[in-house]
């Protein structure tokens, strides 16, 4: 297998230019391959790698600094559709401004102080998309951004029967369903890890808050303790300065 970039999709954030990875790999746990087992089951572990090999799409989480702008391209040709979908992770309101540029520098999509939001188009024209983030108005809080771009639509598992009358058979009508059914399962997964982040960084931030708040309020009863035991001395100080006084 050959590892590096495998699709053009660029990325230009603080003068850095490169590529990333299209697809994600899934390992199969390994079957024993018993005849005893149905024809279903003995083809399982190929099933989950197809999702993974036949899908055309991007998941990336990323770092978005203040006052700053970051753009994500990708070479599309004409009639190629595309799904777009991000959302705000972390960082001050959870909300970023959104564009998309088609190669004319048209803006086809923006949306301003944003939490999350999804897309669905078709390109006009062939040339390169730009999409892009931007965490201008903020002043000095990061924003972690996660976005999936998905080119094209699920590709069939048996791409003859798409332009012949062919009727499939028991096993490859199964293979289709759990096919389909791991595409779904996918992208739930994809979700759930999205959703688990944002909780996760959640309750991260309240534990720091409670944890300052906490060691507040222990400096100020440390302080209001303190202040009290001195003000007592005094009050039994004062009156054994003015009883000496009255007795000479």
């Amino acid at each position: 297998m050959k590892l590096g970039c495998q699709r053009r999709l660029a990325v230009h954030a603080a003068g850095i230019q490169g590529c990333l990875p299209a697809r994600r790999l899934i390992f199969a746990p390994t079957l024993w391959l018993s005849p005893r087992l149905p024809p279903a089951i003995m083809f399982l572990p190929l099933l989950m790698l197809l999702p993974s090999v036949l899908a055309n799409y991007t998941d990336l989480t990323f770092e978005l600094p203040d006052k700053e702008i970051q753009c994500f391209h990708e070479e599309m040709q004409k009639d190629d559709k595309f799904t777009f979908a991000f959302q705000v992770i972390s960082g001050g309101h959870y909300d970023v401004d959104c564009f998309i540029e088609d190669p004319t520098r048209r803006q086809i999509y923006r949306k301003h102080k944003i939490q999350h939001d999804s897309i669905s188009e078709k390109a006009e024209i062939s040339g390169i998309y730009s999409f892009c983030f931007g965490n201008q108005f903020s002043t000095f809080t990061h924003k972690k951004v996660y976005f999936h771009l998905e080119l094209g639509d699920v590709p069939p598992l048996f791409p003859n029967t798409e332009t012949k009358d062919v009727a499939l058979t028991q096993l490859e009508s199964s293979c289709v369903s759990i096919y389909y059914a791991l595409n779904i399962v996918i992208k739930l997964q994809t979700q759930q890890r999205v959703q688990a982040s944002i909780d996760r960084l959640h309750a991260e931030d309240i534990s720091t808050h409670v944890i300052y708040w906490a060691s507040g309020e222990t400096l100020i009863l440390f302080l209001v303790t303190v202040g009290q035991v001195i003000i007592l001395k005094r009050f039994f100080t004062d009156k054994r300065a003015n009883a000496s006084v009255a007795t000479t």
